[in-house]
């Protein structure tokens, strides 16, 4: 059994530094009451990230009995040193000490985790994911990332690589992905991917919600691409639950949530042996989840 966790516990500065974009919130007693978002700036390094970060803190009248939660993008090791596997969305970060130049900045202790993992804590606790023994929180938005909660407990690793889910295998892909893998699920689902099949294809987009906006207008080729992000996923589903034992998969991220995506996956899901079919949930604190689960 196990304990229950009250979310009007959770108090302070919540941080989320993501592929596309930076976010700050102010929590108090479990809800977000003022929040501040900036794009990313891709070229930072760690200590101009930090910094960033800190200014929209202040900006959101950080105190010095806040508490502060800072969740990333990328790879956090036991030892709290940053590390951003795609390297083509933060090029100037190799390994960085967040823990140190956190503290640093910040003047107090500040805890830091891997932006899906903290929105799985959040949602297990919180959100969709409450009442399963072995769930899964899969994102898929510029990249595909994930976390897991088996029974009760957030799965880390020593590398900080447990859980990302998105550098796994798909027999659907042969590209490579910007961990340097070949054939990733990435490679084929994530944003990124599906912009980047699209203008392969010569139509007229830049980003994936432009593919995004085509496909709910009927297009057959936008149809095609997301169609295949989302049996990726589903495929993904079924390779979690013959893994871990997976029970549940809650998704989130800016194409995980988005119309008709998850019904799609969904769809695909269905194909595959009754065994290897976990419920499929969308996340239910949106994209608010990673900022309390680094409070959490």
């Amino acid at each position: 059994m196990t304990r229950a966790f009250d979310r009007a516990e959770l108090n302070g500065i919540a941080l989320d530094l993501g592929g596309t974009k930076l976010a700050a919130a102010r929590v108090v007693e479990g809800n977000i009451t003022a929040r501040a978002i900036r794009p990313t700036q891709g070229h930072a390094t760690a200590q101009a990230q930090i910094e960033h970060m800190l200014r929209m803190a202040e900006e959101l009248g950080l105190s010095d009995s806040d508490d502060v939660g800072m969740a990333v993008t990328g790879r956090v090791d036991a030892d709290g040193i940053w590390h951003a596997v795609n390297v083509e969305t933060l090029t100037e970060i190799a390994e960085a000490d967040l823990n140190t130049l956190g503290t640093m900045a910040f003047k107090r202790p500040v805890s830091v985790i891997n932006d899906a993992l903290a929105a799985a804590i959040a949602e297990y606790r919180f959100g969709a994911g409450r009442h399963s023994r072995a769930m899964a929180y899969v994102t898929v938005s510029t990249g595909v990332g994930g976390g897991l909660v088996l029974d009760g407990a957030p799965v880390t690793s020593q590398n900080g690589l447990a859980g990302h889910v998105g550098f796994s295998t798909s027999r659907l892909a042969t590209g490579q992905c910007g961990s340097g893998r070949i054939g990733t699920v990435e490679s084929i689902a994530a944003g990124r991917a599906i912009a980047a099949e699209a203008i392969r294809r010569r139509q007229p987009v830049e980003s994936a919600k432009d593919v995004f906006d085509h496909w709910q207008k009927g297009a057959p080729w936008a149809d095609e691409i997301i169609d295949t992000s989302a049996a990726a996923i589903a495929e993904l589903c079924g390779n979690l639950s013959a893994m871990l034992g997976i029970d549940r998969v809650v998704l989130g991220g800016s194409i995980g949530l988005a119309n008709r995506y998850a019904t799609r996956v969904r769809e695909h899901i269905a194909r595959e042996p009754a065994l290897f079919r976990p419920d499929l949930t969308t996340a239910s604190l949106g994209q608010d989840g990673v900022l309390l689960g680094a409070l959490s």
